[in-house]
């Protein structure tokens, strides 16, 4: 057997290697559409309602925002329309977009009309805002997706749960490392993600009373 040296060339590679396993898994683990089904199961129970009422408008607003964008993008992937899951092309990103406002615009005028609970609306009308801003942003620049969720869920956790859940922002560098360092991102484009959504979800929740 061949022994290498501790700072050799093949020992670089490994550790370079590993890197980037971690990395893809960090990424493919805290993904958009995971935060996105958390932070409405988080509002849905933030509202008073009995545990049946949550479960519904949970179910309900998962299957009618998350679920039908991913859906789509499995479709676009295996028809060769979309480089990868997360759509890592930047000029690939505007249906997309253009759906997700869509859904959550729908959403918005039904949690209001239903009279759903006021932490959902907020997020709602929160995510809608972030959508439209972000694909502005994007004809010009790719802001980082998966920080902006991760980051997302640590504002709305704070603000349903308090300090309980300030553990949740420690996540929110390492999916900005994942990304980096797997070449999805710049640092800039991180940053923004995690900086501009949050502030926009707390902006929101404010004018609605909420904190």
């Amino acid at each position: 057997m061949v022994a290498f040296p501790p700072n050799s060339a093949f020992m670089r590679h490994k550790c370079i290697e590993m890197r980037k396993r971690i990395a893809k898994l960090v990424s493919n683990i805290l993904n958009p559409f995971l935060m996105g089904m958390i932070l409405i199961l988080s509002a849905s129970f933030s509202g008073g309602f009995n545990t049946r009422e949550s479960i519904k408008w949970a179910l309900v607003l998962i299957a009618f925002n998350v679920l039908p964008i991913f859906l789509f993008i499995i479709w676009l992937v295996r028809h060769n329309k979309l480089d990868d899951i997360f759509i890592n092309i930047r000029k690939q990103r505007l249906n997309i977009y253009l759906l997700g406002i869509a859904l959550v615009g729908a959403s918005c005028i039904i949690l209001l009309c239903f009279e759903a609970p006021p932490m959902l609306l907020a997020l709602f009308v929160a995510f809608f805002s972030v959508g439209v801003v972000f694909m502005c942003i994007n004809n010009w620049w790719k802001v980082s997706v998966h920080t902006a969720s991760i980051a997302s869920v640590a504002a709305a956790l704070l603000i349903i749960y308090g300090l309980r859940a300030i553990a949740f922002i420690m996540l929110v560098p390492l999916v900005a490392w994942a990304r980096v360092e797997l070449g999805k991102h710049s640092l800039a484009q991180v940053v923004t993600g995690a900086l501009l959504a949050p502030s926009m979800l707390v902006a929101e929740v404010h004018l609605f009373g909420l904190v």
